[in-house]
């Protein structure tokens, strides 16, 4: 586990500004080529997720508000909100300020993830309607993508593993609650 942990930690320096680059570059491409439509529609998007436009013949299994009450869950948790504090913590009240700018580019990547999602829904085997990224990347790249879709699938269930969860409380608590050195 010590080689895996020293690994992880000598290859982390070199993916923070890939990342960095790709996530915010991405979405700032996003923003602009969709000439801000995420925003454009923001209001348009509230009515829909009150319910303004519910159609009852509709087909699927959730209601609007349902499908962003599951997609806020998904992206907002314990990490996240354990981040914001240790970031705060860390950087100062200044770190706000680029909080809420990530935040406003992320806003976009998930309208775009969601309404990918929508678009390449599939049906399961009893006539469920099923989606997410591992649908959207093999309908709307083609089945030569299967391996990048096995692939999201693989990194996202140990994304999902309370491992990383447990970390990030553990680190939250232990930069509040300093052990005594007596």
């Amino acid at each position: 586990m010590d080689t895996i942990n020293d690994f992880i930690a000598s290859a982390l320096p070199y993916t923070e500004w890939p990342m960095f680059l790709l996530l915010i570059g991405g979405g700032l491409f996003l923003v602009f080529y969709s000439k801000l439509m995420p925003y454009r529609f923001f209001g348009h998007a509230i009515a829909i997720t009150a319910g303004k436009y519910d159609n009852k013949d509709s087909k699927g299994d959730v209601s609007s508000f349902q499908a962003l009450s599951a997609a806020v869950a998904a992206t907002v948790g314990l990490g996240n909100i354990s981040g914001v504090a240790i970031a705060i913590h860390d950087g100062g009240p200044g770190v706000v300020f680029w909080i809420w700018m990530t935040a406003l580019i992320g806003m976009c990547i998930k309208f775009y993830s969601c309404s990918l999602a929508i678009m390449y829904r599939g049906t399961d085997s009893d006539g469920n309607l099923q989606g997410g990224p591992m649908y959207y990347i093999t309908k709307g790249l083609g089945e030569k993508a299967r391996p990048l879709a096995i692939f999201f699938a693989v990194c996202g269930l140990f994304g999902f593993l309370g491992v990383f969860t447990a970390n990030q409380f553990t680190e939250t608590f232990m930069s509040v609650v300093k052990p005594s050195s007596t």
